[in-house]
């Protein structure tokens, strides 16, 4: 279910970026990697579900860039529940898990030119960092991505999550 999400989700947004072949061999490898990301234990994946269908996943780690701060490294959500509010409801829950695991700040990459995602991540109180790199997915064609962050507010401050 975590792949399906993933795949589907990653062959909407980002294979347009890409040689078919590639795309397509990058949404077969998302479908079954997330059983390796499971039995790492790095990091806490959440799931959204709507209606009894898994739609959405979350998967947060300690920054490893950022002492004190965590990183999303991945957020996806099923087209069929784009416009659901269900992406939303699992920012939030993400956005809670990060506070109540004692991190004052969060954030995460995404592609410059991707802008149904910025403007997502602009929703949920996310600000454009200022950084930006390239990222080669390994197809030796690097994009670009930019970084957005937020700070989490301590436990006593009121949440202002979406």
């Amino acid at each position: 279910m975590l792949g399906e999400i993933h795949a589907t989700a990653w062959e909407v947004a980002y294979a347009p970026f890409f040689e078919p072949e590639f795309a397509a061999s990058g949404v077969r490898s998302r479908r079954s990697r997330w059983h390796a990301r499971i039995n790492e234990g790095a990091g806490t994946i959440l799931l959204a579900v709507l209606d009894g269908r898994p739609l959405a996943l979350s998967a947060v780690l300690p920054s490893p860039t950022r002492p004190g701060a965590a990183e999303i490294s991945s957020f996806y959500s099923h087209p069929d529940s784009w416009g659901s509010g269900v992406a939303s409801a699992l920012m939030t829950g993400t956005l809670h898990r990060v506070r109540d695991e004692g991190f004052t700040g969060v954030h995460l990459w995404t592609l410059r030119d991707t802008p149904q995602s910025r403007r997502f991540y602009t929703k949920c109180g996310f600000t454009e960092s200022g950084a930006a790199r390239v990222y080669d997915f390994g197809d030796g064609n690097p994009l670009d991505q930019v970084e957005y962050e937020r700070v989490i507010p301590t436990p006593a401050e009121p949440p202002a999550f979406p």
